[in-house]
């Protein structure tokens, strides 16, 4: 069994994804549960994590809802909001809203590079702590030191690094060894190796994706790495078998349990075993179709 700990579902019918300009033509439709299905099926990967992929409460509720094998869901709301636990109350209260496992917001995309540093998000993010749930960092260089001191601000909270902090593998990177350093140096933060492929470009054959993969692990050990397939975003480079294919390539000289870990048990212990998805819980839970 694999579980992917970052994947997208989306429907550009149904809101706009300001991000989804003409360079992602081939994804900018809808991507669903059927979609996904067929996408791993014989792969192994049975469980996944979805992701947001917009500021929009209405896209969390609807992920929320979506049937297996979606098993968590890292949804948005407004970490600034001074209600921000009333509107987490909000999502659990929605059809699925026990699989509420975590909360991202794109400081990516952020005008301010120093979003993530402001009081008012290290409030919101001890609320969300409070409750059980993980706080996703989607951060590149420029943001690294606006996260790291969120996560120091946070320390009861649980991080988890996107994409490996998002390499630019393409260009040559010189500093990101430093900044998993730094990452890697907080405990309460893991790091999903995802997504490395589309920060390598289209001639991502020719480059070290598989170095990257490995370094990710050797900075944070097996049991704070896991893996992502950052589907279907990927598909714009390769198909979702390759993907993981070249991820456990890279990790074949590891033993058996730190395979497992990066590809399982990473994501079982940091999404799949919190407050939100306890055996009351899920108990309590109504079936999902």
């Amino acid at each position: 069994m694999i579980i992917d700990a970052h994947h997208h579902l989306w429907d550009p019918a149904d809101r706009p994804y300001p991000w989804m300009d003409d360079s992602v033509a081939p994804i900018r439709r809808r991507f669903d549960v059927d979609d996904l299905r067929a996408a791993t099926q014989g792969t192994g990967a049975t469980r996944t994590i979805v992701v947001q992929a917009v500021h929009d409460p209405g896209e969390t509720a609807w992920l929320l809802a979506q049937p297996e094998p979606v098993a968590g869901v890292v949804g948005w709301v407004d970490p600034t909001a001074v209600d921000v636990a009333e509107r987490i109350a909000a999502l659990r209260a929605q059809p699925g809203g026990h699989r509420l496992v975590g909360i991202r917001h794109q400081a990516q995309d952020e005008p301010d590079p120093d979003w993530l540093a402001r009081p008012e998000v290290a409030r919101g993010v001890r609320a969300l702590a409070a409750d059980g749930l993980v706080f996703d960092l989607l951060v590149r260089d420029r943001e690294h030191r606006a996260a790291l001191a969120l996560v120091d601000a946070v320390p009861e909270g649980s991080f988890v690094l996107d994409h490996a902090g998002k390499p630019d593998i393409e260009h040559g990177d010189d500093g990101w060894a430093g900044r998993m350093t730094d990452f890697a140096a907080r405990t309460n933060v893991v790091c999903k190796v995802s997504g490395l492929l589309t920060e390598a470009g289209a001639d991502w054959r020719r480059r070290p994706v598989a170095r990257h993969v490995r370094d990710v692990v050797e900075h944070f050990g097996p049991d704070r790495s896991m893996f992502g397939s950052d589907w279907p975003v990927s598909t714009l480079a390769t198909t979702y078998d390759e993907v993981l294919a070249l991820t456990v390539d890279a990790l074949a000289d590891l033993a058996t349990g730190e395979r497992d870990a990066v590809l399982t048990g990473t994501a079982e212990h940091t999404y799949l075993a919190g407050p939100a998805l306890s055996g009351a819980a899920l108990a309590a839970a109504p079936p999902q179709t």
